[in-house]
């Protein structure tokens, strides 16, 4: 699939390189939220595991209906696959999706083969274990006031000339950081510029949020206040 990436790290989600031209051009005036409907969230659970299923056991993948998902106002996703608290893989793209069902279990499946852990890659055995988010994400608004972001809540987006890097809106929580340790642990560990480049106006910083759909095996994740987030 065009424009699904990695993390560049094993500790946190998000990636350090990326098509910025699509997230761009998402913008918006002001931050547009996902909302999914219950009935849509366990269908994509559903794709997502047999994706998953497939991928590993070397099975052609889930054909959804076609024009049978509404289409949202989705400015990308990201799979993130855990075995009892470990990353186990993380893949996303900031393109809007064309077809959510047909993206879910595309990029469900590109996770299972996340480059990080060729020589350890995720295996049958594992499926029933592992826990899956797929996080929806707003189309990223730029901010000039990079410290208004809320941990938890909102996802970063950093971009200067030839760098970008991004967070989903979980990781600052799932690591314990503010707003400033945010913002430079995404420049210094995933656009590779200096820390405070945050605070340049030359670069541009850029929010989004998540609508986060869980289905966990293993163990249950503590929720940030305002997080949307929901369980299967």
């Amino acid at each position: 699939m065009r424009g699904l990436c990695a993390p560049a790290d094993r500790g946190v989600c998000g990636h350090p390189v990326f098509d910025v031209g699509c997230a761009l051009a998402s913008l918006r005036e002001g931050i547009i939220s996902v909302s999914v409907e219950a009935a849509l969230r366990d269908k994509l659970i559903s794709l997502a595991r047999d994706a998953l299923a497939a991928a590993v056991s070397g099975r052609p993948l889930p054909a959804p209906e076609p024009g049978d998902a509404p289409p949202l106002p989705c400015g990308g996703m990201f799979v993130t696959l855990r075995n009892r608290g470990r990353l186990r893989g993380c893949i996303g793209t900031f393109q809007p999706p064309a077809n959510l069902e047909e993206t879910v279990v595309e990029t469900a499946a590109a996770a299972v083969r996340d480059p990080r852990f060729v020589l350890a890659p995720i295996t049958r055995e594992e499926l029933d274990h592992l826990d899956l988010e797929i996080s929806l994400l707003s189309p990223p608004v730029r901010t000039h006031d990079p410290l208004s972001l809320r941990p938890g809540i909102d996802g970063v987006l950093i971009h200067r000339g030839e760098a970008s890097g991004c967070f989903l809106p979980q990781v600052a929580t799932e690591q314990g950081w503010n707003a400033e340790q945010t913002l430079s642990h995404c420049c210094a560990g995933k656009a590779n510029l200096p820390p405070e480049a945050w605070r340049d106006p030359q670069t541009e910083v850029y929010f989004f949020t998540a609508e986060i759909i869980e289905d966990r095996r293993a163990t249950p994740r503590r929720k940030a206040p305002g997080q949307t987030a929901t369980r299967s």
